[in-house]
């Protein structure tokens, strides 16, 4: 159903992202949004960790499954 609303993602919270590290593990201190696909999958499978840092996993895993890297690009 069309309600007339048009989602279209903060470019705020892009920009934050763009610029936010992995603090920890294997790919310490990679930019969130150029982490490994499949990593990303485990931490949704495995349960993303509490707090902003979830968060933002969850939104590069919403991004990367449903093939919109094209965000980052005018971002980069």
């Amino acid at each position: 159903m069309d309600n007339g609303i048009e989602l279209l993602p903060d470019p705020e919270i892009l920009i934050e992202l763009v610029n936010m590290r992995m603090p920890f593990g294997k790919y310490k201190d990679c930019f969130l949004i150029d982490l490994p696909e499949p990593y990303v999958v485990w931490f949704s499978q495995k349960g993303f960790p509490d707090g902003k840092l979830g968060e933002m996993l969850q939104m590069v895993y919403e991004i990367k499954v449903n093939g919109l890297e094209y965000l980052f690009k005018a971002l980069r």
